[in-house]
Parts: structure tokens; sequence; C-alpha cells
């Protein structure tokens, strides 16, 4: 153990290589900096780039790069050398503030959701001194956000790193209201990641999993996940091999790789982390997907990260685990002993339940890919709908609330297994619910909507974004007058008496308010303790007005379940079948209002998003099914061209040896060409319906007409294949089938 603490995050430019290598002022202004918002001073960055160089040197660097998240979902990079001509024409190594603080990419390379034109190309990569450099492959990696040459955002850093600010300031707000000491609130996060292994020289000989991720067809094998054996089960000494070397790997980087499995699915796995400040656990799932891709290389093996690389088996996902915390200490999501009476905890459990109820439609969005549609609305994965499990108890004590009655959360019991040797241990108040999109799990939320090949970072933007909206509503509220909230308490006392309707209309309320309102020097004389205990009662009625009003997005029960689909458009609740249709509410008013309000991205940003998500979307239908045509013209008809001439040549034989082929083997002529015929068939409606799309559409209109009419060609001609190859002898099949990929 002590060679793995000491070797931790040995590749990591973090706070203890700062606190030894920087003056200690300059590491304070990046400590204030990180921990409390401040604005950087950039004359102190030649100081921080001088240690950072001659650190990385030392470690054996010989490169530097600005590390980026452009809206491809994946990392970018462009490595420049230390190594420069002096003045005097001889070779020295140089780093400088300039080089730390700004790189430039050709932005037009890259995604841009025509924020830019082709011709306009110049974009800024900045650093991000709230994460931490590292060295890989022998480079310096400098975390940075990627704008335009306008300044709007291109990346998924910039509206993740806006949106933590958005949340803290309105979360202090709230827990300054409530009287709770704290300096900075943050998102903390903690991805598990699903992938497949499979052998590396197999999945070289399948064209549609090298050009896309999966496979395009394959017929179910004999034998899949049907008996549980591989969840949980033994970890096969080259996958063991593999897992070992990832974990090391991350370890030096600084990730807390914490829990490896085997998952459902043969030849899937998943790997947790430990929880993290939102933007470097978003970082770090980057690095986790990338070294699982390089790791497996080394091992001859290609990790899969597509969210349904075999159909028929479960797919991949990567449940983003979400709390909220102060730097106090503080697990603002941590229930408590008595969960009743713990305002801050009902606050911020209300605050997520109406950011998720109100923006269910753009959490719908953060998951939707064509990758994801296959999977969602699975048994391996939520539905569609997004709610939240919150578990009876919980649910409880929230009913009581409104009610107006107090619900006590039952104390812990011993879980009776009825063996005497085995310890006792208390059982939790509430189970998990592994079908729900967003389950309370006792100190934290667990969004399992998410794809396995996705960055989480949009998902937490619009999590941070739309929570800090609800908070900003509470701060709003309780930051009110407390001498206006004692003239409330007077008026409803005045009501109960008959003085005052309790219906009474607003402007009849708001005229009373205002000819009972208490002295300017009054309300000067309020201590902190009202203020306090004011915001306190008024929090405590918002709990209750929150829960009233958004409880429809509560359900405890069984997600799969065909009733929920009708209780849930009985409540009013959205339900999307794909991505195409989420994306449709990208640009409603209030997504509009709600990133703008809290400065996170502006209309022509968030259009930019949505055009470069379709387009994504209408890129990998094509891609799929252009490669689908080519394997089954090059592969898949010749082969069930040759079993039909088999079984002709076979008749044929016969009949000259004077034999006559029996009726079963004329049954299977007859079956093998009408499966012949249904491929040609297949293929011709595929290649017909691609060309008839519209091919100068716009990227709404062209997905819509994709998810309406090519998918369904593409799953026919799927269809009529892997009816084939489970009948076409192996000696013929030109391609690996399920058994070769997932039971190598």
């Amino acid at each position: 153990m002590n060679r793995i603490v000491s070797g931790f995050a040995i590749d990591v430019f973090n706070e203890q290589v700062m606190r030894e290598r920087l003056p200690a002022d300059i590491f304070d202004a990046i400590m204030q900096t990180r921990h409390r918002g401040a604005v950087l001073d950039g004359a102190i960055a030649q100081c921080v780039a001088d240690a950072m160089k001659e650190w990385a040197i030392e470690k054996g660097a010989t490169h530097y790069t600005h590390w980026f998240q452009p809206m491809t979902g994946v990392t970018a990079e462009k490595h420049d050398s230390f190594l420069t001509a002096g003045p005097d024409g001889q070779p020295i190594t140089a780093f400088s503030r300039k080089n730390l603080i700004k790189g430039e990419s050709d932005a037009s390379s890259f995604p841009s959701g025509s924020l830019r034109a082709t011709f306009e190309a110049r974009g800024y990569t900045t650093w991000d001194p709230t994460s931490d450099a590292f060295i890989k492959d022998g480079s310096l990696y400098i975390p940075s956000a990627f704008c335009a040459f306008s300044a709007e955002a291109l990346d998924e850093k910039t509206p993740l790193l806006r949106s933590t600010r958005a949340l803290n300031e309105q979360a202090l707000r709230v827990l300054s209201a409530l009287g709770v000491s704290a300096g900075q609130v943050y998102a903390n996060v903690g991805p598990e990641q699903e992938y497949f292994l499979v052998d590396k020289e197999i999945f070289e000989k399948r064209p549609d999993l090298v050009l896309t991720g999966r496979t395009l067809f394959g017929a179910r094998p004999p034998k899949g996940q049907e008996l549980a054996d591989h969840y949980y089960g033994h970890i096969k000494p080259r996958v063991w091999a593999f897992m070992k070397d990832l974990d090391e790997a991350l370890w030096r980087l600084g990730v807390y790789a914490s829990t490896k499995h085997n998952e459902a699915a043969p030849g899937q796995h998943e790997l947790a982390v430990l929880y993290e400040e939102c933007n470097l656990a978003v970082d770090h799932n980057q690095l986790v997907m990338e070294l699982l891709k390089a790791t497996a290389q080394k091992h001859g093996m290609v990790c899969l990260l597509h969210e349904k690389p075999f159909a028929r088996v479960n797919g991949s996902g990567k449940h983003n685990n979400y709390s909220l915390a102060t730097d106090t200490g503080l697990n603002l999501l941590r229930p408590g002993d008595k969960p009743q009476e713990n305002l801050t905890f009902l606050v911020f459990l209300c605050a997520v339940i109406q950011a998720v109820d109100r923006f269910s439609d753009l959490l719908r969005i953060t998951v939707s890919s064509a990758g994801n549609d296959r999977r969602l609305g699975g048994h391996e994965a939520p539905p569609s709908v997004v709610s939240i499990h919150l578990g009876e108890h919980l649910t409880g004590i929230l009913q009581g609330i409104v009610c107006g009655q107090t619900v006590e959360a039952p104390a812990s019991k011993p879980l009776e297994t009825r063996v005497d040797i085995l310890p006792q241990y208390a059982a939790d108040n509430t189970d998990r619910n592994r079908t729900s999109p967003m389950a309370f799990t006792g100190n934290k939320f667990e969004f399992r909507m998410p794809g396995a090949s996705t960055s989480v970072s949009f998902t937490n933007t619009v999590l941070n974004a739309a929570i800090a909206d609800s908070l900003f509503e509470l701060a709003e509220l309780l930051e009110g007058d407390p001498a206006a909230e004692r003239t409330q308490g007077d008026l409803s006392a005045s009501a109960e008496a008959g003085t005052l309707p309790l219906n009474a209309a607003p402007d009849e309320t708001d005229a009373a308010h205002q000819s009972n309102a208490a002295p300017e020097e009054s309300r000067s004389n309020v201590t902190s303790e009202d203020a306090c205990a004011t915001a306190g009662s008024r929090a405590w009625r918002w709990v209750a007005d929150t829960v009233r009003a958004h409880d429809r997005v509560l359900f405890n029960g069984n997600n799969y379940a065909s009733q929920w689909r009708q209780t849930a458009d009985e409540r009013g609740l959205s339900r999307v079948i794909n991505t195409p249709q989420a994306l449709l509410a990208f640009l409603d008013q209030k997504n509009i209002d709600l990133f703008e309000r809290h400065d996170i991205l502006t209309r022509a940003e968030l259009a930019a998003r949505q055009e470069v998500l379709l387009e994504e979307y209408n890129k990998t239908a094509n891609m799929e099914v252009l490669t689908l045509l080519d394997l089954a013209q090059t592969g898949i008809l010749p082969a069930a061209q040759a079993h039909v001439k088999t079984l002709c040549d076979n008749a044929v034989a016969k009949a000259a040896a004077g034999l006559m082929p029996s009726t079963l083997e004329q049954e299977a002529l007859a079956a093998a060409d009408l499966r012949l015929q249904t491929l040609l068939s297949a293929m011709r409606e595929l290649q017909s319906t691609l060309e008839t799309l519209p091919k100068k559409s716009q990227p709404g209109p062209l997905a819509t007409a994709t998810a309406a009419t090519l998918l369904p060609a593409m799953h026919a001609l799927r269809n009529a294949i892997d009816a084939l190859e489970q009948h076409v002898p192996r000696a013929l099949w030109a391609f690996p089938t399920y058994v070769d990929l997932l039971f190598d």
C-alpha cells in the first residue's frame, strides 16, 4: 500500500508540487483562484510557467500541449517542444508566461455549429488553473478552455466553469441567509464507466467495429447473459492484467480509480472512481476513456465505449454520481440522522427536484446521441422519461411537510440473516432503484442516463445551471426584508381573525403590506438572528411549495413497467423517443433564459451546440449505412450466394447419381433462396432510402427524416443478415460472430 500511496499523482503538477516549487504568495494566489474563485493575476503566470517547465523536464517531458475538449466529445491536443534556439543560435529550453496562458488552434477544423465561417480559423486555448497539469507520453498536458476569436465557447469546459461559478454564487446566498458558514460550494462528481473488451485480432476482422464502434449485424449467440454468471464473476487473467496496468496508469495521473468488476454482459466491465470537484472529475473521465483504449491496445485488446456495440446484450452507460459540498466539509445532500429536521438538506434536495422537473428536457438533451438511442429504454438502462427516485421514507417526509405533519425517519435496523456466525449490520432505510433515471442513493444523486462514450461535461453544466436557478429563486425569497416577513405574519393572523381574507387578491395583499409596513428605522434594527429565523420560516414554506409543485417527477416504482409510461403521460412528463426529438427543445425560451440569466451560454452558443449534435447524429447514421451496405455487398451477399450454390450443386450431384433430392433438401434450398432474396430486397430498400433523403436539408429536418426512414430500413437489412448468419455455414461466413467476439 505504501508503494501505491507514494506513486499516486506522481506525474501531476498538483497542489503539493506547487507548494514545494512556488513562492508562498504565488501559491496562495493560485489557491485563492481554485478554492475561492478569485481572479488570477496574469503577472504570476511566468513564475508558474518556470516551475512547471523545470518540473516537467525533470520528469522527462520534452513537449507541452494545451489539452482541451472541443464539441467533438473527445479531447484535442497540439504538442510544442520546450526546445528552442537561444540568442546565439544554441539550443535552450523555454516556456513562457504566454505559452502557459494562451495557445492557438485552427478553430475552423473543429465543430462550431455555424458560430464561425470556414475561413475564420483563429481559436484560442486558455490555461485552466483549477485543474492540475500532468505528464503523459513525454508531454506536459495543460488542461485548457477553448474559445473562438469572437469569444464564444467552442468547447465543453468553458460552459462547465461558468456553471460552477453560478452554482457557487447562488448556493452561498442561500447558505448565508440560513446562517450556514461556507466560503465555497462545489458540485462533486464520480462517474462510473462501463466498457467492453474484445480481442484485437478478431476486432480487426470486423470492419463495422473498426469504422463505427459497434456491430452493424450479428446473430444472437446461443449463450448470452441469461445465467448472470459474468456479472461480478471471476476476472480472466488477461483482463486482470489489463485492469492492473490501467489502475496504475490512472493513479500516476491522480485519478482515484477505485472499483473494478465484470458487468452483466459477456466481455463487459466497469470502472468507478472516487468523487472529485466536477471540473476535475470531467477532465479525469476523459483521461479514463483515453487510457482504457491505450491500455487495452498494449494487452492485445480493443476497448469499445459505444453505448450498444452488441445487439441483444446489455449496453454501456456512464452513471453520473452528483453531490453538493462546501469547503467546510459539509455534504449538502446528506440527510443526517433526522432529515425531517435538517432544513439545509431539505432545501438543497428540493432545489434538485425543482431543477430536474423544470429542465428535464435539457437533461434528456445531454444524454442524446445515436449510440445512446439504442440503449435508453432497454432493460439495461433507464427509460427516456426523466424522473427521480427518493425512496419511500424520504418521500414520506416530504409529503408530511406538505401536509404540515412531522414524519420521523425510521431507525436503522439490523439485517437479519439468521446465520449466527455472520456479523450483524444495519440495513439502509431505502433500497436502490436501478431502473430510475435519477436515484437518490443516501447522500448523492445517481444520474444513470448518460452513455458510455459521452463526455459528462454538459450533463453537469445543465445540473449546475438548473440547480443554481432553483437556488437563485430561493435566495431572492430568503433575502427579503425580515420586517416585511413580520408584517406577513401579522397579516396571516388578521386573516385568521377574519379582518383580512385568506384568498385576498395579490394587489389587495400588497396594499395591506404597504399600509402596515414597519417604519424604516424599525427595519434597520432587525438582528441577524431575526433574519435567519425569518429566512428559516420562508425556507420551510418554500420546501413545501416546491414539493407540491414538482412532486410529479417523483417515482419510486419500477420504471421499466408499462404502467409507468401511462402514469408519466398522465402526469405530463415528457417522453422523448430519439435524439432528433430531444434536440428540438434546445432553443425553448425557458432554456435560453436559464443559460443567459446565469451567464453560462448565449442563445448563439446554444444554437451552435444544437447544430453540432444534429450534424453528429446525421453523420453517424450516414457512416453506419454506408458501412453496412458495403459489407453486405462485398461480404454477406457472396456468402449467401455461395450457400445457395452449394445447395444447388448438391441437388444436381444427387440427380446425376440417380437420386432425387429429398423434400427437406428442397425446402432448405427454397428457404436459403428466400433469405437471399430478402437480403437483396433489404439492400435495395436501404440504398433507395439513403438516396431519397434531402441532401441539402437543414440538420434538424434531416435528422428527423433519418430517424423515421433510414434507421428502420437499416434495421430491416440487419435482420436479413442476422437470419442468414444462422444458416450459412461458418466456413462461408466472412466475419467473426458474436461467439468469437464475446467469448474469447
